[in-house]
């Protein structure tokens, strides 16, 4: 048979077009796939003896046992802990993704010193040389001049760097926001010094929460995912009082609006029908009951509450006897993660209520835990430099604040700042601002393991280990019922060419020699912390977990009104437009953001690279869902999709944390914006922690 040319395309096209729309194609590649993996030539992991091996996660306040598998000593995986005491076997999704951590591409190889604006690979010797010899320099003109900055104020990590700054002779030590912090500064002005609260939500039958993203990061999170799903069992009930519908008051039994930033006023609502009325319980009140009723009573009637935050008053005194007839209840401070743009206002308000009800020390209440503390340093040695320094005030109430006053002064606050895992010229409010104040400091040192926008801002950096590579105490914190620290183990030998943290800080003291090198006489971090945490040492040691403290204590602790007796003012959010910039937490974007996190995340929080805000149709007036948009703020302006969303209060625009970065790292850097950015602090007066709940916006077609 003769086939022309008109022929032979047609015969062509049929197969082509019948191998596209058969089977054959996809089962070619899956067998092409499996075949090559067969190829002598193609890499494949090595088989080997299967093994597991318990540690901690320290990816965020958690604290979440992990149990890691491995082939041939290799880790291959990560899961939950089973004999966890805080997660029971559960880990949460950052947790489970951490192998990539040792990976991410950004992460810093060697220790590096900047030259001009690129920095340039060092040796270990040579970078602990540098940083001593300008540290000893720093020193002879003023000890008090170096600062430190952590990303928490807990673990004999942030303590190792304590130590240093007490031996060099400073007391410039700060830490970033934590929810840890809030409940401490909390508990120190309604209870007393030295105390801390935890929350009983696994034995909780009502749960008030004001704003608490308990789905969403707040606290432990895995914790607060299984007290959650076992609430029904328990027939228990959470009402969330929020702005927007988030994951948690889609759970929730009840959803309550309020608009942004007045839950301390519903919380004073709630208490003045409790007084009001005479529902509330005998407690050990030695100040302020008295002047707190009467200026509670009178000022936050539930009619002028409705009027402050939205919720009818008629509801308001509901709530307030549902609240206090409830027997085991319980109200939660902290929106979203209950770390960032909170006031001590607030939290008091919400504690306030706890007491008021008798849930102080009852089962399903809330703790008032002594701050027990299962590490014990020896006394620091001190030369004349170190005692003058240490005698001197800190610069700063806080870290917002310390920012505040480098920016406005002509000569150098601190000559020298160590950073040690924290990231605030990404994470505190209005970005820009904290890097000036880095660029007004003449040395800065960086203690990270990644090359993030603050240690890009560092003129040395001294890689850290991961936790995945380090030895290291895990002390749980975030509100739990209980206090457990457990021992993070390395389970890979480390990647790069990095070290412990506390390693670093060892060779960099006996470098400096003198009392500081006297202070830090262990020959490696592992000595100093089986020294230091001798208490617990060998249960952490050979259990991995050592609990510190756990059951309701004992007694009815004291309630001093005087703080919210003087009816502090509420936060005002900055600026003067209609609309509200509210930040959004989003449990995959919460922390340290890997690859795996950051692809999961929903089309509804960034489409493309574009950063998607939630607004209420009544609100997006002229805005199309899917839209494009420009949202103006006093601070700055960002280009947005628009998402319309009944479930957002109207007059609220909500943008997720978490996007924005812009460090080298293609997978999770360029993508969407930083809130941050778009939003200046607002300093409380007295407390010093920055209360911006959001900001004033306008929004417009793009």
């Amino acid at each position: 048979m003769k086939i022309d040319r008109r022929s032979f395309l047609g015969l062509g096209l049929g197969a082509a077009a019948g191998i596209a729309v058969s089977p054959v194609g996809v089962k070619l590649t899956d067998d092409s796939s499996i075949w090559t993996q067969n190829w002598p030539w193609t890499p494949v992991p090595e088989d080997g003896e299967i093994t597991y091996e318990n540690s901690v996660c320290s990816l965020c306040p958690g604290s979440c046992g992990i149990s890691v598998r491995k082939i041939k000593g290799r880790p291959v995986k990560i899961e939950g802990d089973e004999n966890c005491p805080i997660t029971g076997g559960g880990a949460c999704l950052h947790g489970i993704a951490g192998l990539q951590y040792l990976y991410d591409p950004a992460r810093v190889k060697t220790p590096l010193r900047k030259n001009g604006k690129r920095f340039e690979p060092i040796s270990w010797e040579e970078a602990i040389s540098t940083v001593a010899g300008k540290l000893g320099e720093i020193r002879e003109n003023g000890s008090d001049t170096l600062g430190l900055i952590t990303g928490g104020a807990q673990g004999s990590m942030t303590g190792m760097f304590r130590r240093f700054l007490d031996a060099f002779g400073s007391s410039n030590a700060f830490a970033m926001p934590s929810l840890d912090a809030n409940l401490e500064l909390t508990a120190q002005t309604l209870h007393g010094a030295g105390k801390t609260l935890g929350f009983d939500l696994e034995n909780s039958d009502f749960v008030l929460s004001f704003g608490a993203g308990l789905l969403e990061g707040w606290g432990s999170p895995v914790a607060c995912y299984k007290a959650n799903s076992s609430r029904k069992e328990r027939h228990g009930k959470l009402y969330q009082i929020e702005p927007r519908l988030s994951n948690t008051a889609a759970n929730a039994d009840k959803w309550i609006p309020c608009k942004p930033g007045t839950e301390a006023d519903l919380a004073l609502g709630i208490c003045a029908v409790l007084l009001s009325k005479n529902l509330f319980a005998p407690g050990v009140y030695p100040g302020g009951l008295n002047r707190f009723t009467a200026n509670v009573t009178k000022q936050y009637s539930p009619e002028n509450v409705e009027a402050i935050t939205g919720v009818k008053a008629a509801d308001i005194e509901k709530l307030a006897v549902e609240f206090a007839n409830a027997k085991n209840a319980v109200a939660i401070p902290g929106r979203g993660r209950g770390d960032q743009g909170q006031s001590l206002r607030e939290f008091a308000a919400v504690q306030t209520l706890n007491a008021l009800t008798g849930r102080l020390n009852k089962k399903g209440g809330v703790f008032i835990f002594d701050k027990e503390s299962y590490l014990s340093f020896p006394e620091a040695a001190m030369d004349e430099i170190a005692e003058a320094g240490a005698g001197k005030d800190k610069q700063a109430a806080s870290l917002d604040e310390l920012v505040t006053k480098i920016n406005a002064s002509d000569a150098p606050l601190l000559n020298a700042l160590f950073v040690y895992n924290a990231n605030p010229c990404y994470a505190l409010r209005d970005p820009k601002r904290v890097k000036d104040a880095f660029k007004k400091v003449p040395f800065v040192v960086s203690f990270s393991s990644y090359l993030d926008e603050t240690a890009m801002e560092a003129d040395v950096i001294l890689p850290a280990s991961t936790f995945l590579e380090r030895m290291e105490d895990v002390p749980s914190g975030g509100g739990l019922a209980k206090q457990v620290v457990g021992l993070a183990r390395p389970m890979v030998n480390p990647v790069f060419d990095t070290k412990n943290p506390g390693d670093a800080l060892i060779a960099l003291a006996q470098a400096m020699g003198g009392t500081i090198a006297e202070s830090f006489e262990w020959e490696t971090y592992e000595e100093a912390l089986e020294a230091i945490a001798e208490s617990v040492w060998e249960t952490l040691s050979e259990e991995g977990y050592a609990v510190v403290a756990e059951g309701n204590p004992e007694g009815i602790p004291t309630t001093n009104f005087a703080y919210m007796a003087d009816m502090p003012d509420a936060v005002q959010a900055q600026g003067d437009g209609k609309l509200i910039l509210m930040p959004i937490d989003n449990m995959r974007l919460t922390g340290a953001s890997s690859p795996f996190a950051v692809k999961t995340v929903s089309d509804k929080v960034i489409a493309g690279k574009d950063v998607v805000v939630e607004i209420n149709p009544a609100t997006a007036k002229g805005l199309k869902d899917g839209g494009d948009a420009v949202i103006t703020t006093p601070v700055g302006k960002a280009k947005v999709k628009v998402f319309l969303n009944e479930g957002m209060m109207p007059g609220v625009i909500g943008m997720a944390k978490g996007l924005g970065h812009t460090y080298d790292n293609p997978y999770v850097a360029g993508k969407g914006v930083n809130v941050n950015d778009l939003i200046a602090p607002v300093i409380e007066p007295g407390s010093g922690l920055d209360a911006a709940f959001g900001i004033t916006a306008s929004i417009s077609k793009a």
